[in-house]
């Protein structure tokens, strides 16, 4: 097939799981034989346009003037209008050369205003794979007009898209429910992890351990983006209860976002600068690294769509400890690590203590997850699966009839979100 990818984030420019799940994907499909163009976000140390293991890269920049981040709808809009450019040159340099797209991919509502344009322009089917919700990230709140406008650009992307992705039964649950869709829309297909690119040399991650922990300390981590659904402010209460059953512990925080300055100060409250370390942003070797000599990873999340850094970790040997919630649940449901209620920093603190002061229970976790990554996440498999979802997006847009196409704005009226003028008020 010939597929066109829109993401909001692909490496180098990597924020959190978004990233890396789009480019293993874009590699595994284009080692498997499809032609795979992505149109992304700019960086600096990557050019403009590359082929990367098969995969042919479009980095657009900023237009003038430009945007900051921070004020996200602005710089939504004036990225999009960037995206769609490059992503209609290249469809219709396709189109004359005879070969067309057959599908155009999008990775969340980040970039749904260019993929919708895309879809309209070339009468392309549209799939759209949902990473996450607003009304999930907030536990079902939607506490202001920036909240609210994302979660109506969420529903018109999947009602814009011919089929609809979720990472996980929780997920598939969700988005099923919130933006009111056909059960028939929509396909799980989990997250998945190259266990080739996990195999580190023993003596590489000892060597590494002893650099970060040179008196023996027993070593957690947590690793993922610093907003407050992703539960770290668990673990700075939960570390006390830890140290007073088993000495000494180094909790290692590795990640951005916005919720890293409120932690930061929640560190030095509760007075554990001394044992706790703020990585930022680690690159994939290095993650890896960070990941093999932990004793225990941590996925704390109250709200996970699906938990990438969990089938991460137990792809590098790592037991996991992880928020009984959305997709973590189904990760570890059958064992293959443990669990404890989101936010409940008592029981967190005692499955940690279980996990570093039974070895036996450790080997468990460590060969059970191994068992787990190579049999339900390997990208190969995830990879067959996403392009029978285009495939089934292709006949599904060919059988339907031009006729039955209702205008945009009719279906608008009927959709279970607010108008956007009460978004303003």
């Amino acid at each position: 097939m010939r597929i066109l990818v829109l993401s909001w984030e692909y490496p180098p420019r990597v924020v959190g799981g978004l990233g890396r799940h789009v480019a293993a994907l874009t590699r595994s499909l284009a080692a498997q034989g499809h032609d795979v163009h992505v149109v992304t976000r700019d960086h600096p140390d990557a050019p403009a346009e590359e082929t990367v293991e098969g995969v042919h890269v479009t980095r657009v920049g900023e237009a003038p003037p430009v945007i900051g981040f921070d004020d996200l709808v602005p710089w939504v809009l004036a990225f999009n209008n960037r995206v769609q450019a490059a992503a209609a040159k290249l469809a219709a340099e396709k189109l004359a050369a005879d070969e067309p797209f057959d599908v155009v991919h999008a990775h969340d509502w980040l970039v749904a205003y260019a993929a919708a344009g895309i879809k309209d322009a070339f009468d392309l089917p549209l799939v759209a794979t949902v990473h996450a919700t607003e009304y999930g990230r907030h536990q079902g709140y939607l506490p202001g007009p920036m909240n609210k406008l994302i979660h109506q650009v969420e529903w018109w992307l999947t009602y814009e898209a011919r089929r609809v992705i979720t990472c996980s039964d929780y997920m598939r649950e969700q988005v099923e429910t919130i933006f009111e869709l056909p059960a028939a829309k929509l396909d799980v297909i989990p997250n998945g992890v190259a266990l080739r690119d996990f195999a580190l040399p023993q003596d590489e991650v000892t060597r590494f351990r002893e650099q970060l922990t040179p008196d023996g300390e027993a070593l957690v981590l947590f690793a993922g983006r610093l907003e407050y659904e992703k539960g770290v402010q668990t673990v700075l209460h939960a570390l006390e209860r830890v140290e007073a059953q088993v000495g000494p512990v180094r909790f290692l925080v590795a990640g951005v976002g916005t919720y890293s300055e409120e932690l930061k100060q929640l560190v030095e409250t509760l007075h554990l600068d001394d044992r706790v370390t703020f990585t930022g942003f680690l690159q994939d070797h290095d993650l890896r690294l960070h990941y093999a000599a932990a004793d225990v990873a941590l996925a704390p999340s109250i709200y996970e769509p699906f938990g990438l850094v969990a089938v991460e970790a137990m792809a590098c040997g790592t037991p996991v400890v992880v928020g009984d919630t959305g997709g973590l649940r189904e990760i570890v449901a059958e064992g293959h690590g443990l669990s404890f209620p989101p936010q409940d920093e008592a029981q967190l603190a005692n499955r940690i203590v279980e996990v570093v002061q039974d070895p036996g229970l450790a080997r468990e976790l460590i060969e059970g997850g191994r068992r787990l990554v190579a049999e339900r996440y390997d990208w190969d498999a995830v990879a067959t699966a996403v392009v029978a979802t285009h495939e089934r997006a292709v006949e599904e847009e060919a059988d339907l009839e031009p006729s039955s196409r209702r205008p945009l704005r009719a279906i608008l009226q009927e959709a279970p979100i607010l108008e956007l003028d009460e978004l303003a008020g």
